[in-house]
């Protein structure tokens, strides 16, 4: 399999995997606006020449979008090899590519945001263990901070406080959101507009810098839902899933 990473020259005309449609597309727009700001901060896409979701995208862990502390490490934000691309060894690649960037970088190692079983828009956590990554910090409800570690005696990363228990001070139906997953840019604007048309409290708050991700009041920061202050779910809902979410939460 031959592998491109993308580049200020090549991110125009270049496919990014996980929206694979033309640049006019608001889902392929907004990831590759945001991946067009994020390079100048070591950020790297790394994806298989053939179209299809097979790609490995990591950031140095002070410039990730999320509240971890893990200084001197690599942050993977997303990792995805899926359908016919799948079984052929490619995820080993993209994690060996990753790997051997940041040990040329002397970093002490690898950090990605995971959960105790699969869970929708995060690694999976049993290849990653297969892979001798180990669970270094724990998130309510459902988040692991996992690391693969090269020097064991640098310190270990975790999960600011603040996340740990998640919760905000506000009623309804609460989205915390970033452009770091094209998805978001679809079906945010769909689901306010249909909890608009049903009357149900709704609102979006988009965390557009660093700064407001690394201090985000969850572990999750490409997309969150809180209800009533409390945190709910980390998938990406479309209108109908976010209306089956509102009857769960009402009951």
């Amino acid at each position: 399999m031959e592998y491109v990473k993308l580049t200020l020259d090549n991110l125009d005309k270049e496919h990014i995997c996980c929206a694979i449609s033309n640049n006019k597309d608001i889902q392929v727009a907004s990831k590759k606006a945001w991946l067009k700001e994020r390079l100048s901060d070591g950020l790297v896409f790394l994806k298989a020449a053939e179209r299809g979701k097979c790609f490995i995208e990591y950031i140095p862990a002070e410039n990730a979008w999320c509240p971890i502390e893990a200084h001197g490490y690599m942050h993977i934000n997303c990792f995805w090899v899926s359908g016919s691309l799948k079984g052929h060894g490619y995820a080993n690649d993209l994690l060996n590519a990753c790997i051997a960037d940041a040990k040329a970088q002397g970093m002490h190692g690898i950090t990605v945001i995971s959960s105790p079983k699969k869970m929708p828009f995060l690694s999976d956590p049993k290849f990653l263990k297969y892979k001798g990554f180990q669970v270094a910090d724990t998130a309510a409800p459902d988040f692991t901070l996992m690391v693969l570690r090269f020097d064991e005696n640098a310190p270990a990363p975790k999960f600011k406080e603040s996340v740990k228990q998640p919760h905000i001070e506000k009623q309804g139906f609460v989205v915390y959101y970033t452009l770091g997953c094209p998805f978001t840019a679809k079906y945010v604007p769909l689901v306010a507009q249909t909890a608009k048309e049903k009357g149900i409290p709704f609102e979006s708050i988009l965390l557009g810098s660093k700064e407001k991700a690394q201090n985000a009041p969850m572990a999750w920061t490409n997309y969150a839902v809180f209800y009533n202050g409390e945190y709910v779910s980390n998938e990406i809902l479309n209108e109908k899933r976010f209306l089956e979410l509102a009857e769960r939460c009402k009951s």
